[in-house]
């Protein structure tokens, strides 16, 4: 069984810059984490791997210092890492980021489509939650998202419950399979000593659009028809005032509508 996790290196949220000219995010001189999800998505894989002797691998596409989440991974117990990585993929909406996942991954993969593609529900700076859903489709591949609980067996088959608005599912079915995965589904392991040390002297290899073979006119700028007008952060909180109503309550409800009427909510 060959499982492969897709991880992402996002901008700590408490330290978001935007490219006023792109209207993307800047990543280079940001501080990055390993997007929160992903360490759910990586877990599913390991326990795989420890249950059933999975190959695990790991994929993400983006900057060159985003080989540190690569690392990360494989201290955690992940066999192999590659890092999609070029110019040309900058600035892609989720569906070029899709499309160029899943040339990934096959490549990967020798040219082959792997068992089982996990991803974390969502990534924590763009929230859309597409990216999963889209390499399913390119790799041409059912999908399961949400997913709280899996359980499978070498042959293929595999149960899971999915956390959904109407309730939770059961689903059952048979690999090759992309799924999303919830932090329900597992705790995330930490690395040990001595995988940090074989991590450090691991090599990724690096796929630029040569080595994806990948239509040019579908990756990057040019394969997003997704256009962002504008983008920036959410504007800074401020500060409110403090009521204190102990023991004269009609003096608090006072000062409560004179603020409100101040900020022109009530008449």
């Amino acid at each position: 069984m060959h499982v492969v996790v897709c991880v992402k290196q996002v901008p700590d949220t408490t330290n978001v810059r935007i490219n006023p000219k792109t209207n993307t995010l800047m990543r280079e001189g940001v501080e990055s984490i390993v997007n929160p999800f992903d360490e759910y998505a990586l877990e599913e894989g390991l326990r795989l791997k420890d249950a059933l002797g999975a190959k695990v691998t790991v994929v993400t596409m983006g900057p060159p210092q985003a080989a540190v989440v690569l690392r990360e991974a494989l201290a955690r117990g992940a066999d192999d890492a590659f890092l999609v990585s070029s110019r040309a993929f900058g600035g892609a909406d989720t569906l070029a980021t899709s499309y160029t996942l899943a040339q990934a991954i096959r490549k990967a993969c020798g040219g082959k489509t792997p068992d089982l593609v996990l991803f974390g529900k969502q990534a924590i700076d763009g929230d859309t939650a597409q990216v999963g859903p889209g390499v399913s489709e390119f790799l041409g591949v059912p999908l399961v998202t949400y997913v709280k609980a899996l359980e499978a067996k070498a042959d293929g088959a595999f149960t899971v419950t999915t956390a959904m608005d109407d309730g939770e599912h059961v689903v059952e079915g048979r690999m090759p399979c992309v799924m999303t995965v919830l932090k329900e589904a597992s705790t995330p392991r930490f690395a040990p000593l001595a995988g940090w040390m074989r991590a450090a002297k691991a090599d990724i290899a690096v796929l630029d659009e040569k080595a994806v073979e990948a239509d040019p006119v579908r990756i990057g700028l040019k394969g997003s028809p997704t256009k962002v007008v504008t983008i920036f952060p959410p504007p800074t909180k401020g500060g409110g005032e403090k009521v204190d109503a102990r023991g004269d309550a009609a003096a608090g409800a006072r000062a409560i509508a004179d603020f409100l009427a101040k900020k022109g909510l009530v008449k």
